[in-house]
Protein backbone atom coordinates (compact mmCIF):
# COMPACT_ATOMS: atom_id res chain seq x y z
CA UNK A 1 0.00 0.00 0.00
CA UNK A 2 2.51 2.15 0.72
CA UNK A 3 4.61 1.67 -2.22
CA UNK A 4 1.17 2.44 -4.42
CA UNK A 5 0.65 5.47 -2.69
CA UNK A 6 4.63 7.17 -3.56
CA UNK A 7 3.54 5.45 -7.62
CA UNK A 8 0.25 6.89 -7.49
CA UNK A 9 1.06 10.76 -6.47
CA UNK A 10 4.49 10.91 -8.55
CA UNK A 11 2.68 9.19 -11.82
CA UNK A 12 0.37 11.87 -11.84
CA UNK A 13 2.87 14.55 -11.40
CA UNK A 14 4.79 12.93 -14.92
CA UNK A 15 1.54 12.71 -16.16
CA UNK A 16 0.76 16.35 -15.90
CA UNK A 17 4.66 17.27 -17.42
CA UNK A 18 3.83 14.94 -20.51
CA UNK A 19 0.98 16.83 -21.20
CA UNK A 20 2.12 19.88 -21.17
CA UNK A 21 4.76 19.15 -24.05
CA UNK A 22 2.72 18.14 -27.65
CA UNK A 23 0.98 21.47 -27.95
CA UNK A 24 -0.81 21.10 -24.31
CA UNK A 25 -2.60 18.43 -25.46
CA UNK A 26 -5.23 19.37 -27.80
CA UNK A 27 -4.73 16.86 -30.26
CA UNK A 28 -7.62 13.65 -29.67
CA UNK A 29 -4.93 11.15 -30.22
CA UNK A 30 -2.93 12.46 -27.20
CA UNK A 31 -6.29 13.87 -24.92
CA UNK A 32 -7.18 9.89 -25.23
CA UNK A 33 -3.73 8.50 -23.52
CA UNK A 34 -4.49 11.39 -21.05
CA UNK A 35 -7.64 9.88 -20.24
CA UNK A 36 -6.14 6.65 -20.50
CA UNK A 37 -3.47 7.12 -18.08
CA UNK A 38 -5.78 9.02 -15.64
CA UNK A 39 -8.33 5.66 -15.27
CA UNK A 40 -5.90 3.03 -14.83
CA UNK A 41 -4.20 5.52 -12.01
CA UNK A 42 -8.26 5.16 -11.03
CA UNK A 43 -7.79 1.60 -10.96
CA UNK A 44 -4.60 1.45 -8.97
CA UNK A 45 -6.41 3.85 -6.32
CA UNK A 46 -8.58 1.27 -6.14
CA UNK A 47 -6.38 -1.78 -5.25
CA UNK A 48 -4.37 0.69 -2.66
CA UNK A 49 -7.43 1.81 -1.30
CA UNK A 50 -7.92 -2.03 -0.65
CA UNK A 51 -4.96 -2.41 0.88
CA UNK A 52 -4.78 0.57 2.94
CA UNK A 53 -8.10 0.89 4.10
CA UNK A 54 -8.80 4.49 3.04
CA UNK A 55 -9.97 5.91 -0.13
CA UNK A 56 -11.58 8.74 0.20
CA UNK A 57 -10.78 12.24 2.61
CA UNK A 58 -12.92 15.19 3.83
CA UNK A 59 -12.33 17.65 0.89
CA UNK A 60 -13.18 15.00 -1.99
CA UNK A 61 -16.56 16.69 -0.81
CA UNK A 62 -15.56 19.49 -3.41
CA UNK A 63 -15.45 17.17 -6.36
CA UNK A 64 -19.55 16.44 -5.57
CA UNK A 65 -20.30 19.30 -7.69
CA UNK A 66 -18.57 18.15 -10.52
CA UNK A 67 -19.76 14.36 -10.32
CA UNK A 68 -23.26 16.37 -10.58
CA UNK A 69 -22.05 18.29 -14.14
CA UNK A 70 -20.90 14.48 -15.28
CA UNK A 71 -23.82 13.09 -14.84
CA UNK A 72 -26.34 15.75 -16.18
CA UNK A 73 -23.43 16.22 -19.36
CA UNK A 74 -24.65 12.09 -19.77
CA UNK A 75 -28.52 12.78 -19.50
CA UNK A 76 -27.83 15.82 -22.28
CA UNK A 77 -26.91 13.18 -24.17
CA UNK A 78 -28.92 10.15 -23.50
CA UNK A 79 -32.49 11.66 -22.74
CA UNK A 80 -34.53 12.75 -25.76
CA UNK A 81 -35.91 16.05 -24.51
CA UNK A 82 -35.11 18.33 -27.35
CA UNK A 83 -38.08 18.84 -30.16
CA UNK A 84 -36.75 18.31 -33.36
CA UNK A 85 -38.35 20.85 -34.48
CA UNK A 86 -35.63 23.06 -32.99
CA UNK A 87 -32.63 20.32 -34.36
CA UNK A 88 -30.11 21.15 -37.16
CA UNK A 89 -30.28 17.68 -38.67
CA UNK A 90 -32.75 15.04 -39.80
CA UNK A 91 -34.89 12.70 -37.93
CA UNK A 92 -38.65 13.58 -36.02
CA UNK A 93 -39.94 13.66 -32.54
CA UNK A 94 -37.24 14.11 -29.69
CA UNK A 95 -33.76 13.65 -29.20
CA UNK A 96 -31.15 14.37 -26.74
CA UNK A 97 -30.53 17.39 -25.54
CA UNK A 98 -27.04 17.97 -27.13
CA UNK A 99 -26.81 19.42 -30.51
CA UNK A 100 -23.47 17.08 -30.85
CA UNK A 101 -24.10 13.69 -28.65
CA UNK A 102 -20.60 12.51 -29.86
CA UNK A 103 -18.94 15.32 -28.61
CA UNK A 104 -20.80 15.92 -25.57
CA UNK A 105 -19.95 12.20 -24.78
CA UNK A 106 -16.14 12.86 -25.28
CA UNK A 107 -16.31 15.78 -22.69
CA UNK A 108 -17.49 13.43 -20.10
CA UNK A 109 -14.88 11.10 -20.33
CA UNK A 110 -12.16 14.13 -20.04
CA UNK A 111 -14.39 15.86 -17.45
CA UNK A 112 -14.07 12.35 -15.98
CA UNK A 113 -10.79 12.52 -16.13
CA UNK A 114 -10.24 15.71 -14.97
CA UNK A 115 -12.41 14.48 -11.89
CA UNK A 116 -9.84 11.60 -11.51
CA UNK A 117 -6.75 13.61 -11.16
CA UNK A 118 -8.45 16.02 -8.70
CA UNK A 119 -9.07 12.93 -6.60
CA UNK A 120 -5.77 11.47 -6.82
CA UNK A 121 -4.27 14.78 -5.98
CA UNK A 122 -6.53 15.17 -2.80
CA UNK A 123 -6.10 11.67 -1.80
CA UNK A 124 -2.23 11.00 -1.76
CA UNK A 125 -1.38 15.10 -1.75
CA UNK A 126 -0.65 13.76 2.30
CA UNK A 127 3.01 15.55 2.92
CA UNK A 128 4.78 18.93 3.31
CA UNK A 129 7.22 16.81 0.93
CA UNK A 130 4.38 16.25 -1.33
CA UNK A 131 2.64 19.63 -1.58
CA UNK A 132 5.98 21.00 -2.48
CA UNK A 133 6.80 18.49 -4.89
CA UNK A 134 3.29 19.59 -6.90
CA UNK A 135 4.23 23.58 -6.47
CA UNK A 136 7.58 22.70 -8.61
CA UNK A 137 5.53 21.01 -10.83
CA UNK A 138 3.23 23.62 -11.35
CA UNK A 139 6.21 26.37 -11.59
CA UNK A 140 8.76 24.29 -13.37
CA UNK A 141 5.77 23.86 -16.11
CA UNK A 142 5.74 27.33 -16.63
CA UNK A 143 9.48 28.05 -16.51
CA UNK A 144 10.33 25.49 -19.10
CA UNK A 145 7.08 26.42 -21.21
CA UNK A 146 8.31 30.16 -21.16
CA UNK A 147 11.94 29.16 -21.55
CA UNK A 148 10.69 27.55 -24.73
CA UNK A 149 8.39 29.98 -25.69
CA UNK A 150 11.18 32.90 -25.56
CA UNK A 151 13.87 30.57 -27.33
CA UNK A 152 11.04 30.06 -30.15
CA UNK A 153 10.68 33.76 -30.66
CA UNK A 154 13.93 34.66 -30.90
CA UNK A 155 15.11 31.99 -33.59
CA UNK A 156 12.22 29.99 -35.38
CA UNK A 157 12.01 31.48 -38.34
CA UNK A 158 10.78 28.37 -40.48
CA UNK A 159 7.78 26.10 -39.63
CA UNK A 160 8.19 23.24 -36.88
CA UNK A 161 10.39 24.28 -33.63
CA UNK A 162 10.83 20.40 -32.59
CA UNK A 163 6.84 20.65 -33.01
CA UNK A 164 6.15 20.16 -36.14
CA UNK A 165 3.30 22.55 -36.74
CA UNK A 166 4.05 25.19 -34.86
CA UNK A 167 4.56 28.65 -36.96
CA UNK A 168 6.94 31.25 -36.67
CA UNK A 169 6.04 34.82 -35.79
CA UNK A 170 4.54 36.81 -39.01
CA UNK A 171 4.66 40.95 -39.75
CA UNK A 172 2.04 40.54 -41.73
CA UNK A 173 -0.02 38.40 -38.53
CA UNK A 174 -0.98 40.77 -35.69
CA UNK A 175 -2.90 37.96 -33.88
CA UNK A 176 -3.69 34.39 -33.20
CA UNK A 177 0.26 33.23 -33.59
CA UNK A 178 0.94 31.03 -31.05
CA UNK A 179 3.63 30.91 -28.11
CA UNK A 180 5.61 28.62 -26.37
CA UNK A 181 4.43 25.20 -27.23
CA UNK A 182 1.22 26.40 -28.53
CA UNK A 183 -1.19 27.20 -31.35
CA UNK A 184 -2.72 29.98 -29.30
CA UNK A 185 -0.46 32.88 -27.74
CA UNK A 186 -3.51 32.93 -25.37
CA UNK A 187 -3.33 29.65 -24.15
CA UNK A 188 0.59 29.88 -23.33
CA UNK A 189 -0.59 33.60 -21.08
CA UNK A 190 -3.23 30.84 -19.24
CA UNK A 191 -0.21 28.49 -17.93
CA UNK A 192 1.88 31.94 -17.60
CA UNK A 193 -0.96 33.19 -15.00
CA UNK A 194 -1.66 29.98 -13.15
CA UNK A 195 2.99 29.61 -12.62
CA UNK A 196 2.84 33.15 -11.88
CA UNK A 197 0.63 33.31 -9.30
CA UNK A 198 2.47 30.83 -7.04
CA UNK A 199 5.78 32.57 -7.50
CA UNK A 200 4.00 35.40 -6.41
CA UNK A 201 3.09 33.63 -2.91
CA UNK A 202 6.25 32.00 -2.26
CA UNK A 203 7.24 36.16 -1.72
CA UNK A 204 4.81 36.86 1.09
CA UNK A 205 6.34 34.17 2.84
CA UNK A 206 7.36 35.79 6.53
CA UNK A 207 10.06 36.40 7.24
CA UNK A 208 11.45 37.43 3.83
CA UNK A 209 14.72 36.59 2.87
CA UNK A 210 16.52 37.73 0.18
CA UNK A 211 17.95 34.92 -0.83
CA UNK A 212 14.03 33.56 -1.76
CA UNK A 213 13.40 36.73 -3.62
CA UNK A 214 15.65 36.73 -5.52
CA UNK A 215 15.29 33.37 -6.97
CA UNK A 216 11.21 34.43 -7.25
CA UNK A 217 12.06 37.76 -9.27
CA UNK A 218 14.54 35.09 -11.43
CA UNK A 219 11.86 32.88 -12.10
CA UNK A 220 8.65 36.30 -12.09
CA UNK A 221 10.39 38.01 -14.98
CA UNK A 222 10.77 35.53 -17.57
CA UNK A 223 7.43 34.29 -17.36
CA UNK A 224 5.93 38.60 -17.21
CA UNK A 225 8.47 39.19 -19.99
CA UNK A 226 7.11 35.97 -22.00
CA UNK A 227 3.21 37.24 -21.82
CA UNK A 228 4.10 40.44 -22.82
CA UNK A 229 6.04 38.95 -25.88
CA UNK A 230 3.12 36.69 -27.05
CA UNK A 231 0.80 39.50 -27.21
CA UNK A 232 -1.92 38.46 -25.10
CA UNK A 233 -3.81 41.18 -24.33
CA UNK A 234 -6.43 39.56 -21.75
CA UNK A 235 -2.93 38.01 -20.50
CA UNK A 236 -1.69 41.64 -19.51
CA UNK A 237 -4.88 42.18 -17.98
CA UNK A 238 -4.99 39.13 -16.03
CA UNK A 239 -1.36 39.77 -14.50
CA UNK A 240 -1.33 42.94 -13.95
CA UNK A 241 -4.83 42.58 -11.80
CA UNK A 242 -3.13 39.89 -10.49
CA UNK A 243 -0.74 41.56 -8.54
CA UNK A 244 -3.48 43.64 -7.03
CA UNK A 245 -5.58 41.01 -5.92
CA UNK A 246 -2.25 39.38 -4.27
CA UNK A 247 -1.55 42.88 -2.50
CA UNK A 248 -5.01 43.20 -1.14
CA UNK A 249 -5.12 39.76 -0.08
CA UNK A 250 -2.01 40.46 2.45
CA UNK A 251 -4.82 42.19 4.61
CA UNK A 252 -6.85 38.65 5.02
CA UNK A 253 -3.57 36.66 5.48
CA UNK A 254 -1.94 38.67 8.05
CA UNK A 255 -4.91 37.89 10.64
CA UNK A 256 -3.61 34.70 10.81
CA UNK A 257 -3.07 32.62 14.26
CA UNK A 258 0.56 34.11 14.98
CA UNK A 259 -0.73 38.23 15.26
CA UNK A 260 -3.36 36.92 17.46
CA UNK A 261 -0.69 34.95 19.83
CA UNK A 262 0.69 38.68 20.61
CA UNK A 263 0.09 40.12 23.84
CA UNK A 264 -1.64 43.19 23.42
CA UNK A 265 -2.48 45.73 20.56
CA UNK A 266 0.94 47.48 20.19
CA UNK A 267 2.80 43.89 19.85
CA UNK A 268 -0.01 43.14 17.04
CA UNK A 269 0.72 46.72 15.33
CA UNK A 270 4.58 46.27 15.60
CA UNK A 271 4.12 42.92 14.33
CA UNK A 272 1.48 43.60 11.97
CA UNK A 273 3.19 47.17 10.31
CA UNK A 274 6.43 45.86 8.79
CA UNK A 275 4.68 43.22 7.25
CA UNK A 276 2.42 45.08 5.56
CA UNK A 277 4.54 47.86 4.29
CA UNK A 278 7.22 45.42 3.37
CA UNK A 279 4.65 43.44 0.83
CA UNK A 280 2.97 46.17 -0.43
CA UNK A 281 6.07 47.89 -1.11
CA UNK A 282 7.51 44.77 -2.83
CA UNK A 283 3.81 44.19 -4.22
CA UNK A 284 3.37 47.72 -5.32
CA UNK A 285 7.30 47.51 -7.06
CA UNK A 286 6.68 44.45 -8.80
CA UNK A 287 3.77 46.62 -10.24
CA UNK A 288 5.28 49.37 -11.98
CA UNK A 289 8.65 46.99 -13.13
CA UNK A 290 5.43 45.55 -14.58
CA UNK A 291 3.66 48.59 -16.25
CA UNK A 292 7.16 49.83 -17.49
CA UNK A 293 8.75 46.66 -18.62
CA UNK A 294 5.83 46.32 -21.03
CA UNK A 295 6.37 49.34 -23.14
CA UNK A 296 9.93 48.71 -23.27
CA UNK A 297 9.76 44.67 -24.14
CA UNK A 298 6.62 44.86 -26.21
CA UNK A 299 7.20 47.96 -28.66
CA UNK A 300 5.16 48.12 -31.70
CA UNK A 301 4.02 44.58 -31.68
CA UNK A 302 2.00 44.97 -28.38
CA UNK A 303 1.18 48.82 -29.43
CA UNK A 304 -0.82 47.36 -32.37
CA UNK A 305 -2.94 44.58 -30.81
CA UNK A 306 -3.61 47.26 -28.31
CA UNK A 307 -4.98 49.21 -30.71
CA UNK A 308 -7.37 46.69 -31.81
CA UNK A 309 -9.39 46.45 -28.98
CA UNK A 310 -12.03 48.52 -30.21
CA UNK A 311 -12.74 46.94 -33.35
CA UNK A 312 -12.78 43.44 -31.46
CA UNK A 313 -15.53 44.72 -28.76
CA UNK A 314 -17.48 46.58 -31.71
CA UNK A 315 -16.46 49.96 -30.87
CA UNK A 316 -15.21 50.90 -34.72
CA UNK A 317 -17.40 48.20 -36.27
CA UNK A 318 -21.29 48.71 -37.42
CA UNK A 319 -21.92 45.18 -38.88
CA UNK A 320 -21.75 42.79 -35.78
CA UNK A 321 -21.29 39.80 -37.84
CA UNK A 322 -19.10 40.92 -40.52
CA UNK A 323 -16.29 39.51 -38.58
CA UNK A 324 -15.68 36.06 -36.33
CA UNK A 325 -14.77 38.19 -33.27
CA UNK A 326 -16.24 38.76 -29.56
CA UNK A 327 -18.56 41.74 -31.23
CA UNK A 328 -20.26 39.18 -33.36
CA UNK A 329 -19.78 36.19 -31.33
CA UNK A 330 -21.36 37.33 -27.91
CA UNK A 331 -24.78 38.61 -28.80
CA UNK A 332 -24.76 35.67 -31.16
CA UNK A 333 -24.34 33.23 -28.22
CA UNK A 334 -26.87 35.13 -26.34
CA UNK A 335 -29.30 33.92 -29.08
CA UNK A 336 -28.37 30.91 -28.43
CA UNK A 337 -29.22 31.06 -24.54
CA UNK A 338 -32.26 32.61 -24.85
CA UNK A 339 -33.48 30.17 -26.90
CA UNK A 340 -31.81 27.07 -24.54
CA UNK A 341 -32.27 28.57 -20.94
CA UNK A 342 -32.58 25.84 -19.07
CA UNK A 343 -30.74 22.86 -19.86
CA UNK A 344 -28.32 24.21 -22.84
CA UNK A 345 -27.15 22.54 -26.24
CA UNK A 346 -24.87 20.39 -24.59
CA UNK A 347 -21.31 20.53 -23.25
CA UNK A 348 -19.35 20.20 -26.69
CA UNK A 349 -22.17 21.29 -29.02
CA UNK A 350 -21.42 24.61 -29.03
CA UNK A 351 -19.75 24.54 -32.46
CA UNK A 352 -23.12 22.98 -34.25
CA UNK A 353 -25.58 25.04 -32.64
CA UNK A 354 -23.92 28.33 -33.08
CA UNK A 355 -24.26 28.06 -36.44
CA UNK A 356 -28.15 28.63 -36.55
CA UNK A 357 -27.44 31.85 -34.99
CA UNK A 358 -24.60 33.09 -36.65
CA UNK A 359 -25.24 35.30 -39.68
CA UNK A 360 -22.01 35.36 -41.41
CA UNK A 361 -20.27 34.23 -44.35
CA UNK A 362 -19.82 30.68 -42.83
CA UNK A 363 -16.08 30.63 -44.33
CA UNK A 364 -15.14 30.99 -40.44
CA UNK A 365 -17.47 29.56 -37.70
CA UNK A 366 -16.98 30.18 -33.94
CA UNK A 367 -15.89 27.18 -32.33
CA UNK A 368 -16.27 28.82 -28.73
CA UNK A 369 -17.88 31.31 -27.38
CA UNK A 370 -14.58 33.25 -26.51
CA UNK A 371 -16.07 33.73 -22.58
CA UNK A 372 -16.59 30.64 -20.34
CA UNK A 373 -19.48 31.95 -18.32
CA UNK A 374 -21.33 32.37 -21.62
CA UNK A 375 -20.63 29.45 -22.84
CA UNK A 376 -21.07 27.51 -19.55
CA UNK A 377 -24.89 29.11 -19.72
CA UNK A 378 -25.12 28.22 -23.59
CA UNK A 379 -23.41 24.45 -22.92
CA UNK A 380 -25.22 23.83 -19.35
CA UNK A 381 -28.14 26.39 -19.23
CA UNK A 382 -29.22 27.73 -15.67
CA UNK A 383 -28.46 23.86 -14.49
CA UNK A 384 -24.93 24.13 -15.65
CA UNK A 385 -24.59 27.37 -13.70
CA UNK A 386 -25.73 26.12 -10.69
CA UNK A 387 -23.89 23.32 -10.35
CA UNK A 388 -21.14 25.94 -11.35
CA UNK A 389 -21.66 28.01 -8.38
CA UNK A 390 -22.67 25.11 -5.87
CA UNK A 391 -18.54 24.34 -6.74
CA UNK A 392 -17.67 27.77 -6.47
CA UNK A 393 -18.74 28.09 -3.08
CA UNK A 394 -17.47 24.73 -1.41
CA UNK A 395 -14.01 25.76 -3.10
CA UNK A 396 -13.92 28.84 -1.46
CA UNK A 397 -14.92 27.57 1.94
CA UNK A 398 -12.61 25.55 1.94
CA UNK A 399 -9.86 28.41 0.73
CA UNK A 400 -11.01 30.55 4.12
CA UNK A 401 -10.09 27.79 6.28
CA UNK A 402 -6.43 27.15 4.33
CA UNK A 403 -6.07 30.76 4.73
CA UNK A 404 -6.17 30.83 8.11
CA UNK A 405 -4.11 27.94 8.72
CA UNK A 406 -0.99 28.31 11.35
CA UNK A 407 1.72 26.93 9.02
CA UNK A 408 3.09 30.08 7.35
CA UNK A 409 4.12 28.16 4.10
CA UNK A 410 0.84 26.93 3.32
CA UNK A 411 -0.76 30.19 3.89
CA UNK A 412 1.51 31.60 1.36
CA UNK A 413 0.49 28.85 -1.27
CA UNK A 414 -2.93 29.48 -0.84
CA UNK A 415 -2.69 32.76 -1.63
CA UNK A 416 -0.14 32.20 -4.26
CA UNK A 417 -2.58 29.36 -5.81
CA UNK A 418 -5.62 31.91 -5.36
CA UNK A 419 -3.80 34.63 -7.15
CA UNK A 420 -3.76 32.12 -10.16
CA UNK A 421 -6.85 31.50 -9.79
CA UNK A 422 -8.11 34.98 -10.02
CA UNK A 423 -5.97 35.49 -12.87
CA UNK A 424 -7.80 33.16 -14.59
CA UNK A 425 -10.90 33.86 -13.54
CA UNK A 426 -10.18 37.27 -15.11
CA UNK A 427 -8.52 36.29 -18.62
CA UNK A 428 -12.00 33.51 -19.08
CA UNK A 429 -13.91 36.54 -19.56
CA UNK A 430 -12.32 37.03 -22.97
CA UNK A 431 -10.65 33.59 -23.99
CA UNK A 432 -10.99 29.81 -23.51
CA UNK A 433 -7.71 28.39 -22.00
CA UNK A 434 -9.44 26.50 -19.98
CA UNK A 435 -10.47 23.96 -23.08
CA UNK A 436 -6.66 22.57 -23.05
CA UNK A 437 -5.57 19.80 -21.27
CA UNK A 438 -2.68 21.36 -19.53
CA UNK A 439 -3.95 24.25 -18.93
CA UNK A 440 -7.08 22.35 -17.00
CA UNK A 441 -4.94 20.61 -15.12
CA UNK A 442 -3.02 23.05 -13.34
CA UNK A 443 -5.95 25.18 -12.78
CA UNK A 444 -7.22 21.66 -10.92
CA UNK A 445 -3.53 21.56 -8.95
CA UNK A 446 -3.96 25.26 -7.78
CA UNK A 447 -7.13 24.34 -6.76
CA UNK A 448 -5.57 21.63 -4.93
CA UNK A 449 -2.65 23.57 -3.41
CA UNK A 450 -5.27 26.09 -2.33
CA UNK A 451 -7.53 23.71 -0.34
CA UNK A 452 -5.49 20.23 0.55
CA UNK A 453 -5.77 20.11 4.21
CA UNK A 454 -4.35 18.32 7.22
CA UNK A 455 -5.55 14.49 7.40
CA UNK A 456 -5.07 14.19 11.56
CA UNK A 457 -7.60 11.39 11.44
CA UNK A 458 -4.55 9.10 10.02
CA UNK A 459 -1.90 10.79 10.93
CA UNK A 460 -0.45 11.74 7.54
CA UNK A 461 -0.11 15.31 7.80
CA UNK A 462 0.09 17.27 11.42
CA UNK A 463 2.07 20.50 12.22
CA UNK A 464 3.33 20.97 16.16
CA UNK A 465 5.40 23.39 17.81
CA UNK A 466 6.92 25.86 14.87
CA UNK A 467 4.80 23.79 12.07
CA UNK A 468 7.40 20.55 11.64
CA UNK A 469 6.09 18.33 9.74
CA UNK A 470 5.30 14.61 10.96
CA UNK A 471 5.92 12.64 8.32
CA UNK A 472 5.15 8.71 10.16
CA UNK A 473 2.29 7.20 8.91
CA UNK A 474 -0.24 5.46 11.57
Amino acid sequence: ADFLDSVIFYSVLVIFVLAAVPYGTVEPWWKAIFECAMFALALLWIIQGMLSGQWLVRQHRLLIPLIALMVFTVIQTTVPLRSASVSLGPGSGLQPLSFSPYDTQLFVYHLAALIVASGLLLRYTTSRSRLQSLVCVVIGIGLLSTAFGLVRHAFQTQPGFLLPYLQPDSPEVSRGIGFGQFFNHNHFAFLAEMSLGLVLGLMLIRPVRLTRLAWCLVMAIPMWVAVVYSGSRGGLASVTGQVLFVTLLIFVVTSGQELVKEENRQQRVRSFGPFVVTRVVLMASLLIVMVLGVGWVGGDPLAGQLESIPSEFGVKDSDRFSQTNRSSIWPTTWEMIKDHPVAGVGFGGYWIAVTKYHNASGEFTPQQAHNDYLELLASGGLIGVAIGLWFVVGVCKSVLMRLRHPDRLLRALSVGALAGIFAVAIHSVVDFGLHITINTVLFASLLVIATVRSQEADGRWQTAGSQKFDANDS
